[in-house]
């Protein structure tokens, strides 16, 4: 897969930089691109930590307060070559395939099953360490919220790399 774009993220743990694989998953791609370059990501929350599964954001304010994505969903995107391996970069959904808008996770272990199924489209360049740390922040449930951290994590910034 090759790496078309880069995306930053600033947060309260560190930066993490990832790499989108925008020729082979173009809607993917564009969708997270326009979500970064209108500054979307900026303040909201990881607000799901699974350990030895994912860590999810992209969706929630602090307090977990919802945050309405910039567009309509989009069609489930797949590309059999990339898997869901440690690291990867994905796209949340609902039960429905074709209901991805902006909440992404990053993988923290190999999710097969997650495989042709969600939409993966990067992966992590640079701060695994970083997202081994969100990782390892402890959960609780929150109202009907389960695996929320108990540790606020927070997205201060994210933006494009320029090449």
């Amino acid at each position: 897969m090759k790496i078309t774009d880069k995306a930053v993220f600033e947060t309260s743990k560190g930066k993490i930089v990832v790499g989108l694989y925008g020729d082979d998953m173009p809607v993917t791609v564009k969708n997270f691109i326009r979500h970064v370059e209108a500054g979307f990501y900026n303040k909201l929350i990881f607000h799901r930590i699974i350990p030895g599964f994912v860590i999810q954001g992209g969706g929630m304010l602090k307090g977990l307060l919802e945050k309405n994505a910039l567009a309509s969903p989009i069609k489930l995107e797949i590309h059999p070559d990339i898997k869901h391996k440690k690291y990867t970069l994905s796209m949340a959904r609902t039960q429905d395939p074709d209901s991805a808008t902006s909440q992404f996770f990053i993988c923290t272990a190999d999710c097969p099953s997650l495989d042709n199924n969600y939409a993966a489209f990067g992966t992590v360049l640079e701060g695994t360490e970083v997202v081994d740390e969100i990782e390892k922040v402890p959960t609780h449930s929150v109202k009907w919220y389960d695996d929320v951290p108990v540790e606020t994590v927070i997205v201060e910034s994210s933006y494009m790399e320029l090449s």
